[in-house]
Parts: C-alpha cells; sequence; structure tokens
C-alpha cells in the first residue's frame, strides 16, 4: 500500500497519461481547479456504455485487478449496479479500511452522480472543500478520487466501479484506464449498436 492513507490526498497522477491533471508535489495550492474539472467532465463523457450487465462487471473487475498486479499496487476493487454489488475483490496489502474507502466513495457517486473525484474538485474550483461545504458526514462521504459513475447512454448513472489503495489521483486514473480498455472491447461501446447474433 502506498505511504499515504490509502484514498486520501491529491496525489500525483499515474504515469502513462491516463491521470488526470495533478501537481507533482500534491500540493492542492498548485491545482487549476477549473482545468481540472473540465477534464474530468470530459472523461465523464466519453467513458459511457452501451450496456452493463453482470458478466461485464466481472470482465471489468478482472481487468482492473490485471492492471493492478502488473504494477504492484495493492487495491481493493468494487464495481455495483443498482445498490448490488457484482464484483469485489481485495489485492494483497489491503485492508478492510478500504473497504470503508470505497464505501465512502460510492456514496459521493449515487448522490451526485459524477465521479468522487470530479466532485471534490468541483467544490475546490469553487474555493472551498467537499468536507467543508457539503453539509455531509465525512465518516459517510469521501469525495476522493476512485469511485466512478457507470453511466448507461440514454439511462444515465446505474451504479459505480471504485478502487482504493493508491493516492486518489492514481485510484482514479487506474479505472478510467480500464473502461478506456473494456469500452474498446466491448460490442457497440462507439455509440452504435452492437449487430444481432448471427448477423452478418
Amino acid at each position: 500500500m502506498s505511504g499515504r492513507r490509502a484514498g486520501t490526498g491529491p496525489g500525483p497522477a499515474a504515469a502513462g497519461g491516463a491521470g488526470p491533471v495533478t501537481p507533482a508535489a500534491g500540493d492542492p495550492r498548485a491545482v487549476d481547479w477549473r482545468a481540472l474539472v473540465a477534464e474530468l467532465e470530459e472523461q465523464e463523457r466519453r467513458l459511457r456504455l452501451p450496456r452493463f450487465g453482470n458478466d461485464d462487471a466481472w470482465r471489468l473487475g478482472c481487468l482492473i485487478a490485471e492492471l493492478a498486479q502488473a504494477r504492484g499496487a495493492a487495491v481493493t476493487i468494487g464495481i455495483r449496479r443498482a445498490g448490488q454489488l457484482l464484483f469485489h475483490r481485495a489485492l494483497p496489502g489491503t485492508s478492510a479500511d478500504n473497504d470503508a474507502w470505497l464505501d465512502r466513495k460510492c456514496r459521493v457517486v449515487d448522490r451526485y452522480a459524477a465521479a468522487s473525484y470530479l466532485v471534490g474538485a468541483r467544490f475546490r474550483a469553487k474555493g472551498t472543500t467537499f468536507e467543508a461545504s457539503s453539509r455531509l458526514d465525512p465518516d459517510r462521504y469521501a469525495a476522493h478520487g476512485g469511485a466512478f459513475p457507470l453511466h448507461i447512454r440514454d439511462v444515465g448513472v446505474v451504479g459505480t466501479v471504485a478502487v482504493s489503495g493508491l493516492p486518489q489521483a492514481e485510484d482514479h486514473a487506474l479505472v478510467v484506464e480500464a473502461l478506456e480498455r473494456f469500452l474498446a472491447e466491448l460490442p457497440g461501446a462507439t455509440g452504435h449498436p452492437a449487430p444481432p447474433t448471427g448477423a452478418a
């Protein structure tokens, strides 16, 4: 696990270009929060799904686990839809504390229908913090990066995919990278319906 408490602090962006704009030293004052909000909102517009079933949850969860294991990242992964836990995996080096972080970040997505990182960044862009201005219990809600909405086109947000164990920008970047790969392999993900079985 990272030397930082799981899921806390702005943290550096993950390598590979998937991470959002963040300060190299992890100082919130160094972030252009408006630029970060715009980037995170663009990710949410782009990473929308044509559908999301139980088997999709298994494939996406396994993909996140494979990416994390390849990097030696100790993370816990959770995927939920309509209140049902469809996938959960805790890699070596994680603890029950990571599950608590997943719950708190997912509640933010459920309430705001936006990524937990984006919600926190929107408060920062207004010159305040989620903890100071949301009027929500910080023991139950955490606007830290790592939980991302499962948004089905023409339907809306139906669930969350979440990671805990890395600095928040890296948690978020891992989920975004996995969703990008998942969508690239998913029939119908380009915005056109998948052809019926047996179609030429």
